[in-house]
């Protein structure tokens, strides 16, 4: 494994995991190049038990839909709590230095907080509410990130391909939640 940037950058692996390393504002950044592979075949993968747990409120009965709410608005928080975790992942380069940037400076860090405190809101309060709250917030996350992500891809390619799949992913998982969320206030009523 590459210790130092220039390492990187003579060795095979650097090639091999299609991964660049630039100094920039002294500090490395480190990017993935447009065609994601892994990046793309987990997050979609991740809309797995979004999509199965949503089925499961429609089509179980009594106690499994239950289960399976309680099951989905455990997942939508961990989600939730990753999403607001990444942010905190980007800035890390940065811990111990000042880039003269509000964000990256500042906001960062209790933005990437208040995710994980919604969804643990959201383990504790009315299942059908939680899961509108968590959609709600998967969809405020990913118009947040629309502005915040130019900071942590050196790419504006890069940075858009993965805003186009985190839009995908926040549609459906949004989705799901809000489908399971009605269902369970509809059955309530």
């Amino acid at each position: 494994f590459p210790v130092t940037i220039e390492d990187a950058k003579s060795t095979e692996w650097y090639s091999q995991r299609r991964i660049v390393y630039r100094q920039r504002q002294d500090f490395a950044f480190c990017t993935f190049s447009s065609d994601f592979g892994i990046l793309r075949t987990l997050g979609y993968a991740g809309l797995m038990p979004f999509i199965g747990l949503a089925f499961m409120v429609q089509l179980a009965d009594s106690p499994d839909d239950l289960i399976a709410l309680e099951s989905l608005v455990a997942y939508g928080a961990v989600i939730v709590s990753f999403l607001g975790a990444l942010h905190w992942g980007a800035c890390f380069k940065t811990l111990s230095e000042s880039t003269h940037n509000r964000w990256l400076d500042h906001s960062v860090w209790i933005w990437g907080i208040m995710p994980a405190l919604i969804a643990w809101l959201a383990i504790h309060i009315f299942i059908p509410l939680a899961l509108l709250l968590l959609a709600a917030t998967l969809v405020v996350q990913r118009v947040i990130d629309q502005n915040t992500y130019r900071y942590y891809f050196i790419s504006p390619d890069t940075a858009s391909a993965f805003l186009k799949m985190r839009t995908h992913l926040t549609v459906v998982a949004a989705l799901c939640l809000i489908w399971a969320g009605l269902t369970s206030l509809v059955r309530n009523a």
